[in-house]
């Protein structure tokens, strides 16, 4: 038997459509949505964006996706102003002893760690 994939579902916070939104602007592709819920991919990394919305849950909840760049990743969110018209928090690049890390915080209180 093989583990074929990991599919975590994440809270969307209070307003699903600006956080469906949001992360096709972050170079995820919508592929299906079904009422509350919307699947989300690219390339071998895929979730399911729920209309959840528990502030402790969402805050407490984090995420690794692996890049190629996380400097270009970074920039492609800079200058994208996402920050500015999404209300979401972006870090500095950090090394760390699994790589280069850059963090965003999404609109629920999600940590999101892009790793090099």
């Amino acid at each position: 038997m093989k583990f074929l994939a990991l599919r975590p579902f994440v809270p969307s916070g209070s307003n699903f459509k600006l956080a469906k939104q949001l992360f096709q602007e972050l170079g995820f592709t919508l592929e299906w949505e079904d009422g509350d819920y919307a699947g989300f991919g690219r390339e071998g990394c895929r979730f399911i964006l729920q209309k959840y919305d528990v502030k402790e849950f969402a805050e407490n909840f984090m995420l690794t996706v692996n890049v190629d760049s996380v400097e270009e990743f970074r920039n492609s969110v800079v200058e994208k102003q996402l920050p500015e018209r999404f209300g979401i928090r972006i870090g500095k690049i950090t090394p760390m002893p699994y790589g280069k890390e850059v963090n965003v915080i999404d609109l629920a209180g999600v940590c999101w760690h892009f790793v090099e």
